[in-house]
């Protein structure tokens, strides 16, 4: 595995895990962690394709330095490391990393021969965090980012509350979870700021696989089919059995359905 290097419009370097050889996928990660969260699919399928992922500038080490956050520096980021990749590209993203694949994807729709999106939270008709994200950037600011990380997943990602209770149990969860409570939040808001509503991606016609767990949160389901009844050419594929987090539950399956799109986009 290398490190790729790609320059921004800003001063800030914008760097990329790369491994494997052979038609590239661009992976763009969920919030909560970083790019090796994905290690497990990525495992699965740098023996046949080059997999790049991109280091999300505000979930990379010393974050702050990458505020304010929004998803059109985000974009931008994507469309750069893409750029030296050659084409065609599978752009593959999770949860707001899939928020903002669609937006790079929009921005340059030439960039990528397909788009393999799993679960992005899109404001479609209500925002995803609302009010939620006032209080969840009250208590960061109030210095607990236990109670932050809480309110992100009861009231924004709407796990039930048990689960969320049990979770906080583990101090090793706990401590995971809150390493990354800054970027998080900066996350939410970002993609709140989209506003609602997701018109301007009608005329998207990137070929597009959405991806959905028959056991997520309903309202990532929602906006799922909100997205695929927008764009032109999108499908969506129902993993059975898992949730919102399938990269670590079940790489197996993710890297089967990545694989599925790529012979349709990549020709391969």
């Amino acid at each position: 595995m290398t490190e790729l290097l790609a320059s921004s419009d800003d001063i800030s370097p914008i760097t990329a895990l790369d491994e494997g050889s052979g038609p590239s996928l661009l992976v763009v990660h969920p919030g909560g962690g970083d790019a090796t969260s994905w290690n497990g699919v990525t495992r699965l399928l740098s023996d046949d394709f080059r997999v790049v992922r991109i280091n999300r500038r505000i979930y990379a080490p010393g974050a702050e330095t990458a505020l304010p956050h929004s998803m059109a520096v985000e974009a931008a980021d994507i469309i750069r490391v893409a750029g030296l990749l050659g084409s065609p590209v599978l752009l593959v993203g999770h949860s707001s990393g899939a928020v903002a694949a669609l937006e790079a994807a929009l921005l340059d729709p030439s960039a990528f021969a397909g788009l393999f999106l799993y679960e992005p939270p899109m404001p479609t008709r209500e925002l995803i965090a609302g009010s939620a994200a006032v209080r969840a950037r009250a208590a960061l600011d109030a210095g607990d980012p236990v109670e932050a990380m809480r309110i992100h997943m009861r009231d924004i990602v709407r796990m039930p509350a048990s689960t969320v209770d049990a979770m906080f149990t583990s101090r090793e969860l706990r401590a995971a979870c809150c390493a990354y409570a800054t970027a998080q939040i900066a996350d939410d808001e970002a993609i709140d700021a989209l506003g609602t509503g997701i018109d301007r991606f009608t005329d998207l016609e990137t070929p597009t696989t959405l991806i959905e767990g028959d056991l997520s949160p309903a309202h990532l389901r929602e906006r799922l089919s909100d997205l695929a009844a927008t764009l032109p050419n999108a499908r969506i594929v129902t993993l059975t059995g898992q949730g919102h987090v399938a990269h670590l539950t079940a790489p197996g399956t993710l890297a089967d359905a990545i694989r599925d799109m790529a012979a349709q986009v990549l020709h391969v």
